[in-house]
Protein backbone atom coordinates (compact mmCIF):
# COMPACT_ATOMS: atom_id res chain seq x y z
CA UNK A 1 0.00 0.00 0.00
CA UNK A 2 1.45 2.95 -1.07
CA UNK A 3 0.98 6.83 0.70
CA UNK A 4 1.37 9.94 -0.95
CA UNK A 5 1.54 13.26 0.41
CA UNK A 6 2.44 15.11 -3.01
CA UNK A 7 0.83 14.35 -5.91
CA UNK A 8 0.99 11.11 -7.37
CA UNK A 9 2.13 11.33 -10.66
CA UNK A 10 3.18 8.15 -11.11
CA UNK A 11 -0.35 6.51 -10.98
CA UNK A 12 -1.79 10.04 -13.51
CA UNK A 13 0.78 9.04 -16.16
CA UNK A 14 -0.43 5.35 -17.07
CA UNK A 15 -4.07 6.92 -17.74
CA UNK A 16 -5.52 8.26 -20.70
CA UNK A 17 -4.19 9.96 -22.91
CA UNK A 18 -0.64 8.25 -22.18
CA UNK A 19 -1.92 4.59 -22.12
CA UNK A 20 -1.17 2.96 -25.33
CA UNK A 21 -2.24 -0.21 -27.40
CA UNK A 22 0.09 -3.15 -26.48
CA UNK A 23 2.35 -3.92 -29.16
CA UNK A 24 3.26 -7.57 -28.41
CA UNK A 25 -0.63 -8.37 -27.74
CA UNK A 26 -1.73 -7.29 -31.09
CA UNK A 27 0.65 -9.51 -32.41
CA UNK A 28 -0.71 -12.62 -30.22
CA UNK A 29 -4.18 -11.23 -31.55
CA UNK A 30 -4.33 -10.27 -35.10
CA UNK A 31 -3.48 -13.83 -36.34
CA UNK A 32 -6.32 -14.95 -34.79
CA UNK A 33 -8.61 -12.38 -35.72
CA UNK A 34 -7.17 -12.95 -39.46
CA UNK A 35 -7.76 -17.30 -38.89
CA UNK A 36 -11.07 -17.00 -37.90
CA UNK A 37 -12.42 -14.46 -40.35
CA UNK A 38 -10.80 -16.62 -43.20
CA UNK A 39 -11.77 -20.21 -41.50
CA UNK A 40 -14.98 -19.86 -39.48
CA UNK A 41 -15.68 -22.91 -37.31
CA UNK A 42 -12.93 -24.73 -38.02
CA UNK A 43 -10.70 -21.99 -36.53
CA UNK A 44 -12.87 -21.29 -33.63
CA UNK A 45 -12.76 -25.19 -32.43
CA UNK A 46 -8.99 -24.87 -32.72
CA UNK A 47 -8.23 -22.12 -30.95
CA UNK A 48 -10.70 -23.50 -28.34
CA UNK A 49 -8.66 -26.70 -28.00
CA UNK A 50 -5.44 -24.73 -27.47
CA UNK A 51 -5.87 -22.12 -25.34
CA UNK A 52 -9.09 -23.32 -23.40
CA UNK A 53 -8.09 -27.25 -23.67
CA UNK A 54 -12.05 -27.61 -24.58
CA UNK A 55 -12.52 -29.88 -27.77
CA UNK A 56 -15.87 -29.24 -29.66
CA UNK A 57 -17.51 -30.07 -32.61
CA UNK A 58 -19.39 -27.87 -34.19
CA UNK A 59 -22.66 -28.53 -33.37
CA UNK A 60 -21.29 -27.66 -29.49
CA UNK A 61 -20.15 -24.50 -30.37
CA UNK A 62 -24.10 -22.89 -29.57
CA UNK A 63 -25.70 -24.05 -26.38
CA UNK A 64 -28.30 -25.81 -26.62
CA UNK A 65 -32.22 -25.12 -25.39
CA UNK A 66 -32.22 -28.41 -22.89
CA UNK A 67 -28.50 -27.09 -21.48
CA UNK A 68 -30.10 -23.95 -20.69
CA UNK A 69 -33.65 -25.53 -18.53
CA UNK A 70 -30.98 -27.70 -16.77
CA UNK A 71 -29.33 -25.12 -15.52
CA UNK A 72 -32.34 -23.64 -13.79
CA UNK A 73 -32.19 -26.88 -11.85
CA UNK A 74 -28.57 -26.50 -10.49
CA UNK A 75 -29.10 -22.77 -9.14
CA UNK A 76 -30.93 -21.34 -5.78
CA UNK A 77 -33.89 -19.54 -5.93
CA UNK A 78 -32.43 -16.94 -4.09
CA UNK A 79 -29.94 -16.01 -7.31
CA UNK A 80 -32.28 -16.76 -9.55
CA UNK A 81 -34.54 -13.81 -7.48
CA UNK A 82 -31.57 -11.76 -7.40
CA UNK A 83 -31.03 -11.83 -10.84
CA UNK A 84 -34.37 -10.36 -11.54
CA UNK A 85 -34.08 -7.97 -9.11
CA UNK A 86 -31.33 -6.81 -10.84
CA UNK A 87 -32.46 -6.88 -14.45
CA UNK A 88 -36.22 -5.04 -12.99
CA UNK A 89 -34.23 -1.95 -11.70
CA UNK A 90 -32.02 -1.62 -14.41
CA UNK A 91 -34.59 -1.85 -16.32
CA UNK A 92 -36.62 0.68 -14.82
CA UNK A 93 -33.27 3.43 -14.75
CA UNK A 94 -33.03 2.54 -18.59
CA UNK A 95 -36.36 3.10 -19.72
CA UNK A 96 -36.78 6.35 -18.31
CA UNK A 97 -33.56 7.38 -19.86
CA UNK A 98 -35.02 6.10 -23.22
CA UNK A 99 -38.20 8.48 -22.56
CA UNK A 100 -36.24 11.46 -22.55
CA UNK A 101 -34.31 10.97 -26.07
CA UNK A 102 -37.46 11.88 -28.05
CA UNK A 103 -38.81 15.31 -28.83
CA UNK A 104 -40.19 17.89 -31.12
CA UNK A 105 -39.11 21.17 -31.39
CA UNK A 106 -41.69 23.57 -33.77
CA UNK A 107 -39.53 26.18 -35.50
CA UNK A 108 -42.21 28.27 -37.64
CA UNK A 109 -43.85 25.93 -39.61
CA UNK A 110 -41.13 22.86 -39.23
CA UNK A 111 -41.30 20.00 -37.14
CA UNK A 112 -37.96 18.74 -36.48
CA UNK A 113 -38.26 15.21 -34.37
CA UNK A 114 -35.40 13.43 -32.86
CA UNK A 115 -35.95 9.73 -32.09
CA UNK A 116 -33.70 6.92 -32.21
CA UNK A 117 -33.66 3.89 -33.67
CA UNK A 118 -31.97 0.32 -32.33
CA UNK A 119 -29.23 -1.07 -33.48
CA UNK A 120 -30.33 -4.85 -35.50
CA UNK A 121 -27.65 -7.01 -33.66
CA UNK A 122 -24.97 -7.25 -30.63
CA UNK A 123 -23.05 -9.78 -29.18
CA UNK A 124 -22.16 -9.99 -25.72
CA UNK A 125 -19.18 -11.21 -24.52
CA UNK A 126 -19.33 -12.64 -20.41
CA UNK A 127 -15.90 -13.83 -18.90
CA UNK A 128 -16.35 -17.56 -17.96
CA UNK A 129 -13.77 -20.46 -17.07
CA UNK A 130 -12.44 -20.08 -13.60
CA UNK A 131 -14.89 -17.58 -12.54
CA UNK A 132 -18.46 -16.23 -13.87
CA UNK A 133 -19.91 -13.09 -14.30
CA UNK A 134 -23.62 -13.52 -14.94
CA UNK A 135 -24.17 -9.68 -13.32
CA UNK A 136 -21.86 -8.49 -16.20
CA UNK A 137 -24.47 -9.95 -18.55
CA UNK A 138 -27.57 -8.69 -16.78
CA UNK A 139 -26.19 -5.55 -17.14
CA UNK A 140 -25.14 -5.19 -20.63
CA UNK A 141 -27.86 -6.93 -22.08
CA UNK A 142 -30.80 -5.27 -20.39
CA UNK A 143 -29.92 -1.74 -21.43
CA UNK A 144 -29.80 -3.48 -25.24
CA UNK A 145 -33.43 -5.04 -24.63
CA UNK A 146 -35.36 -1.57 -23.32
CA UNK A 147 -33.50 -0.28 -26.72
CA UNK A 148 -35.20 -2.51 -29.08
CA UNK A 149 -32.17 -4.40 -30.35
CA UNK A 150 -33.50 -6.85 -32.81
CA UNK A 151 -30.71 -9.92 -31.96
CA UNK A 152 -28.53 -10.26 -28.79
CA UNK A 153 -26.01 -13.66 -29.04
CA UNK A 154 -23.63 -13.89 -26.10
CA UNK A 155 -20.11 -15.76 -25.89
CA UNK A 156 -18.44 -17.09 -23.15
CA UNK A 157 -15.45 -19.42 -22.18
CA UNK A 158 -16.55 -23.25 -21.78
CA UNK A 159 -15.27 -25.43 -18.36
CA UNK A 160 -13.13 -28.10 -18.89
CA UNK A 161 -15.93 -30.31 -19.50
CA UNK A 162 -17.60 -27.82 -22.34
CA UNK A 163 -20.21 -26.33 -19.95
CA UNK A 164 -21.16 -23.31 -18.91
CA UNK A 165 -21.69 -22.12 -15.76
CA UNK A 166 -25.39 -22.29 -14.97
CA UNK A 167 -26.29 -18.93 -13.35
CA UNK A 168 -24.76 -17.47 -16.53
CA UNK A 169 -27.24 -19.47 -18.69
CA UNK A 170 -30.03 -18.51 -16.37
CA UNK A 171 -29.28 -14.59 -16.21
CA UNK A 172 -29.12 -15.27 -19.91
CA UNK A 173 -32.61 -16.92 -20.20
CA UNK A 174 -33.81 -14.79 -17.70
CA UNK A 175 -32.80 -11.18 -19.97
CA UNK A 176 -34.07 -12.25 -23.29
CA UNK A 177 -30.35 -13.80 -25.11
CA UNK A 178 -31.56 -14.82 -28.51
CA UNK A 179 -27.83 -17.47 -28.70
CA UNK A 180 -25.29 -18.40 -26.07
CA UNK A 181 -21.75 -19.76 -27.76
CA UNK A 182 -19.11 -21.68 -26.31
CA UNK A 183 -16.22 -18.91 -27.37
CA UNK A 184 -13.98 -17.26 -25.51
CA UNK A 185 -10.94 -14.91 -25.86
CA UNK A 186 -9.67 -13.04 -29.45
CA UNK A 187 -11.55 -16.14 -31.03
CA UNK A 188 -14.66 -15.52 -29.69
CA UNK A 189 -14.73 -11.51 -30.34
CA UNK A 190 -13.72 -12.44 -34.29
CA UNK A 191 -16.57 -14.39 -34.64
CA UNK A 192 -18.70 -11.64 -33.58
CA UNK A 193 -16.64 -9.15 -35.99
CA UNK A 194 -16.75 -11.23 -39.08
CA UNK A 195 -19.74 -14.18 -38.54
CA UNK A 196 -18.85 -17.73 -38.97
CA UNK A 197 -20.90 -20.67 -40.20
CA UNK A 198 -22.48 -20.82 -36.76
CA UNK A 199 -22.21 -17.86 -35.00
CA UNK A 200 -23.96 -14.56 -36.85
CA UNK A 201 -21.77 -11.05 -37.67
CA UNK A 202 -23.29 -8.27 -35.20
CA UNK A 203 -23.53 -4.68 -35.34
CA UNK A 204 -21.60 -4.37 -31.78
CA UNK A 205 -19.54 -5.69 -29.41
CA UNK A 206 -19.85 -5.47 -25.83
CA UNK A 207 -18.61 -6.95 -21.93
CA UNK A 208 -15.75 -6.62 -20.53
CA UNK A 209 -12.67 -9.38 -20.72
CA UNK A 210 -9.16 -9.90 -20.29
CA UNK A 211 -6.29 -8.49 -22.08
CA UNK A 212 -6.28 -10.41 -25.13
CA UNK A 213 -10.45 -9.81 -25.14
CA UNK A 214 -9.74 -6.07 -25.09
CA UNK A 215 -6.60 -6.03 -27.85
CA UNK A 216 -9.36 -8.15 -30.10
CA UNK A 217 -12.10 -5.19 -29.76
CA UNK A 218 -9.75 -3.00 -30.25
CA UNK A 219 -8.35 -4.25 -33.61
CA UNK A 220 -11.56 -5.68 -34.95
CA UNK A 221 -12.88 -1.68 -34.36
CA UNK A 222 -12.99 -0.82 -38.11
CA UNK A 223 -14.96 -4.15 -38.82
CA UNK A 224 -17.64 -3.59 -36.06
CA UNK A 225 -18.48 -1.19 -33.45
CA UNK A 226 -17.14 -1.99 -30.08
CA UNK A 227 -17.65 -0.38 -26.37
CA UNK A 228 -14.96 1.65 -24.38
CA UNK A 229 -12.24 -0.97 -22.59
CA UNK A 230 -13.19 -2.17 -19.32
CA UNK A 231 -9.98 -3.29 -17.68
CA UNK A 232 -9.49 -4.43 -14.02
CA UNK A 233 -11.86 -2.49 -11.49
CA UNK A 234 -11.03 0.44 -10.05
CA UNK A 235 -12.13 2.14 -7.27
CA UNK A 236 -11.66 6.07 -5.00
CA UNK A 237 -12.64 7.00 -1.76
CA UNK A 238 -13.03 10.83 -1.26
CA UNK A 239 -13.00 11.04 2.24
CA UNK A 240 -12.78 13.76 5.20
CA UNK A 241 -12.59 13.75 8.86
CA UNK A 242 -16.25 12.56 9.27
CA UNK A 243 -16.40 9.50 7.20
CA UNK A 244 -15.96 5.79 8.89
CA UNK A 245 -12.46 4.27 8.34
CA UNK A 246 -13.92 0.79 9.42
CA UNK A 247 -16.32 1.45 6.06
CA UNK A 248 -13.47 2.58 3.83
CA UNK A 249 -11.45 -0.58 4.42
CA UNK A 250 -14.73 -2.46 3.49
CA UNK A 251 -14.86 -1.13 0.09
CA UNK A 252 -11.68 -1.06 -0.46
CA UNK A 253 -11.32 -5.02 0.06
CA UNK A 254 -14.61 -5.75 -1.59
CA UNK A 255 -12.86 -4.32 -5.14
CA UNK A 256 -9.49 -5.50 -4.76
CA UNK A 257 -11.10 -8.89 -4.54
CA UNK A 258 -12.08 -8.55 -8.47
CA UNK A 259 -8.41 -9.33 -8.85
CA UNK A 260 -5.10 -8.55 -10.54
CA UNK A 261 -4.71 -5.01 -11.97
CA UNK A 262 -7.18 -3.50 -10.10
CA UNK A 263 -6.84 0.19 -8.39
CA UNK A 264 -8.32 1.04 -5.03
CA UNK A 265 -7.24 4.22 -3.44
CA UNK A 266 -8.21 6.63 -0.80
CA UNK A 267 -7.58 10.62 -1.03
CA UNK A 268 -8.37 12.32 2.42
CA UNK A 269 -8.45 15.40 3.98
CA UNK A 270 -7.58 13.86 7.42
CA UNK A 271 -3.89 12.37 8.11
CA UNK A 272 -5.87 10.55 10.89
CA UNK A 273 -8.79 9.14 8.90
CA UNK A 274 -5.51 8.49 6.61
CA UNK A 275 -3.46 6.54 9.76
CA UNK A 276 -6.83 4.48 10.74
CA UNK A 277 -8.14 3.39 7.54
CA UNK A 278 -4.14 1.73 6.50
CA UNK A 279 -4.66 0.25 9.45
CA UNK A 280 -7.91 -1.26 9.09
CA UNK A 281 -6.82 -2.27 5.50
CA UNK A 282 -4.01 -4.31 6.77
CA UNK A 283 -5.71 -6.02 9.18
CA UNK A 284 -8.96 -6.88 7.39
CA UNK A 285 -7.08 -7.93 4.21
CA UNK A 286 -4.98 -10.74 6.21
CA UNK A 287 -9.07 -12.41 7.54
CA UNK A 288 -10.29 -11.46 3.92
CA UNK A 289 -11.66 -14.80 2.26
CA UNK A 290 -9.75 -14.13 -1.05
CA UNK A 291 -6.46 -12.85 0.88
CA UNK A 292 -3.73 -13.75 -1.86
CA UNK A 293 -6.11 -11.92 -4.28
CA UNK A 294 -6.96 -9.10 -1.66
CA UNK A 295 -3.20 -8.77 -0.22
CA UNK A 296 -2.02 -8.48 -4.46
CA UNK A 297 -4.02 -5.87 -5.41
CA UNK A 298 -3.42 -4.03 -2.51
CA UNK A 299 -0.13 -4.12 -2.73
CA UNK A 300 0.26 -3.08 -6.33
CA UNK A 301 -2.79 -0.86 -6.92
CA UNK A 302 -3.57 0.11 -3.59
CA UNK A 303 -2.79 3.94 -2.34
CA UNK A 304 -3.52 6.74 0.20
CA UNK A 305 -2.94 10.38 -0.47
CA UNK A 306 -3.20 12.79 1.78
CA UNK A 307 -4.80 16.26 0.60
CA UNK A 308 -4.96 19.71 2.30
CA UNK A 309 -8.81 20.56 1.10
CA UNK A 310 -11.78 19.26 -0.41
CA UNK A 311 -10.93 21.23 -4.04
CA UNK A 312 -7.80 19.59 -4.07
CA UNK A 313 -8.96 16.07 -3.70
CA UNK A 314 -12.01 16.84 -6.37
CA UNK A 315 -9.11 17.76 -8.52
CA UNK A 316 -7.38 14.64 -7.86
CA UNK A 317 -10.16 12.53 -8.84
CA UNK A 318 -10.71 14.57 -11.83
CA UNK A 319 -7.43 13.97 -12.91
CA UNK A 320 -7.64 10.15 -12.26
CA UNK A 321 -11.08 9.28 -13.61
CA UNK A 322 -11.69 6.38 -12.13
CA UNK A 323 -14.05 3.72 -12.57
CA UNK A 324 -15.94 4.41 -9.50
CA UNK A 325 -16.37 6.88 -6.88
CA UNK A 326 -17.22 7.09 -3.42
CA UNK A 327 -17.71 10.25 -1.39
CA UNK A 328 -17.67 9.91 2.36
CA UNK A 329 -17.53 13.57 3.60
CA UNK A 330 -19.95 15.64 5.69
CA UNK A 331 -21.82 16.41 2.84
CA UNK A 332 -21.03 14.46 0.10
CA UNK A 333 -23.80 15.73 -2.44
CA UNK A 334 -21.92 19.14 -2.64
CA UNK A 335 -18.67 17.24 -3.43
CA UNK A 336 -20.31 14.20 -5.67
CA UNK A 337 -21.90 17.69 -7.77
CA UNK A 338 -17.90 18.87 -8.20
CA UNK A 339 -15.97 16.01 -9.54
CA UNK A 340 -16.98 15.28 -13.74
CA UNK A 341 -14.49 13.06 -14.90
CA UNK A 342 -15.59 9.41 -13.29
CA UNK A 343 -17.69 6.55 -14.28
CA UNK A 344 -20.25 5.96 -11.47
CA UNK A 345 -20.42 8.00 -8.03
CA UNK A 346 -21.55 6.43 -5.00
CA UNK A 347 -22.59 8.74 -2.19
CA UNK A 348 -22.45 8.68 1.45
CA UNK A 349 -22.08 5.56 3.47
CA UNK A 350 -25.01 3.59 2.93
CA UNK A 351 -24.04 3.20 -0.77
CA UNK A 352 -21.08 0.80 -1.07
CA UNK A 353 -19.62 0.32 -4.70
CA UNK A 354 -20.44 -3.52 -4.01
CA UNK A 355 -23.88 -2.42 -4.10
CA UNK A 356 -24.20 -1.17 -7.41
CA UNK A 357 -21.97 -3.82 -8.92
CA UNK A 358 -25.10 -5.98 -8.18
CA UNK A 359 -28.69 -4.01 -7.37
CA UNK A 360 -28.82 -0.89 -7.08
CA UNK A 361 -30.10 0.02 -11.06
CA UNK A 362 -27.12 1.40 -11.77
CA UNK A 363 -25.08 -0.27 -14.67
CA UNK A 364 -21.59 -1.64 -13.32
CA UNK A 365 -20.19 -1.70 -17.00
CA UNK A 366 -18.00 1.34 -17.01
CA UNK A 367 -14.90 3.09 -18.60
CA UNK A 368 -11.40 2.38 -16.59
CA UNK A 369 -7.81 3.56 -16.89
CA UNK A 370 -8.97 7.28 -16.81
CA UNK A 371 -11.58 6.77 -19.93
CA UNK A 372 -13.72 8.57 -17.88
CA UNK A 373 -12.42 11.85 -18.92
CA UNK A 374 -14.67 11.19 -21.95
CA UNK A 375 -16.59 8.31 -21.94
CA UNK A 376 -19.64 6.89 -19.94
CA UNK A 377 -20.47 3.78 -18.76
CA UNK A 378 -22.80 1.40 -20.30
CA UNK A 379 -26.25 2.75 -21.20
CA UNK A 380 -29.68 2.09 -23.60
CA UNK A 381 -27.81 5.09 -25.33
CA UNK A 382 -24.87 2.72 -26.72
CA UNK A 383 -27.73 0.56 -28.77
CA UNK A 384 -29.29 3.38 -30.48
CA UNK A 385 -29.14 5.34 -33.08
CA UNK A 386 -30.23 8.86 -32.96
CA UNK A 387 -32.58 10.02 -35.85
CA UNK A 388 -33.93 13.44 -36.81
CA UNK A 389 -36.80 13.40 -38.95
CA UNK A 390 -37.32 16.74 -40.44
CA UNK A 391 -41.37 18.34 -41.89
CA UNK A 392 -42.36 21.52 -43.61
CA UNK A 393 -45.15 23.46 -44.07
CA UNK A 394 -44.97 25.91 -47.37
CA UNK A 395 -45.03 28.42 -45.20
CA UNK A 396 -42.37 26.80 -43.37
CA UNK A 397 -39.87 26.32 -46.31
CA UNK A 398 -40.92 30.23 -47.19
CA UNK A 399 -39.32 31.42 -44.02
CA UNK A 400 -36.14 30.06 -44.85
CA UNK A 401 -36.22 30.70 -48.47
CA UNK A 402 -33.91 33.42 -48.40
CA UNK A 403 -31.75 32.39 -46.01
CA UNK A 404 -31.21 28.98 -48.25
CA UNK A 405 -30.21 30.78 -51.56
CA UNK A 406 -27.63 32.93 -49.75
CA UNK A 407 -25.72 30.74 -48.57
CA UNK A 408 -26.39 27.74 -51.88
CA UNK A 409 -24.86 31.16 -53.86
CA UNK A 410 -22.21 31.26 -50.97
CA UNK A 411 -21.14 27.94 -51.77
CA UNK A 412 -20.94 27.99 -55.31
CA UNK A 413 -24.15 25.47 -54.83
CA UNK A 414 -26.94 27.45 -57.05
CA UNK A 415 -28.79 24.08 -57.45
CA UNK A 416 -29.72 23.87 -53.99
CA UNK A 417 -31.59 27.26 -54.27
CA UNK A 418 -33.26 26.23 -57.16
CA UNK A 419 -34.68 23.33 -55.58
CA UNK A 420 -35.89 25.52 -53.13
CA UNK A 421 -37.57 28.13 -55.35
CA UNK A 422 -39.02 25.58 -58.05
CA UNK A 423 -41.80 24.96 -55.11
CA UNK A 424 -42.67 28.32 -55.30
CA UNK A 425 -43.34 28.35 -58.76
Amino acid sequence: MRVYKDLPTDLLDNRWPNASADGELLDVVNPILESVKAEGDSALIRFTERFDGVSLTTGELMVGVDEVEEAYSMVTEEQVAALKESKRRLETVESERLKGLTFIVELDGVNVRSTVKPLGSVGCYVPGGKAAYPSSLVMNVVPAKVAGVGRIVVCTPPGKDKSINPLTLVAADICGVDRVYRLGGAQAVAAMAYGSETVPRVDKIVGPGNKYVTAAKAAVSDAVAVDKPAGPSEVLVLADAAADPRLIALDMISQAEHGPGGLVGLVTTSPRLAEEAERLLSESAAKAPRMSVVEEVLGEGGFIYVVDSLEEAVEFADALAPEHLEVMTADPQLVAEKVSSVGLIQVGPYTPVASTDYCMGANHVLPTGGYAKISPGITVMDYLKPVTVVESTLEGLRNVRSHIKALSDAEGLPSHGLAVEGRFR
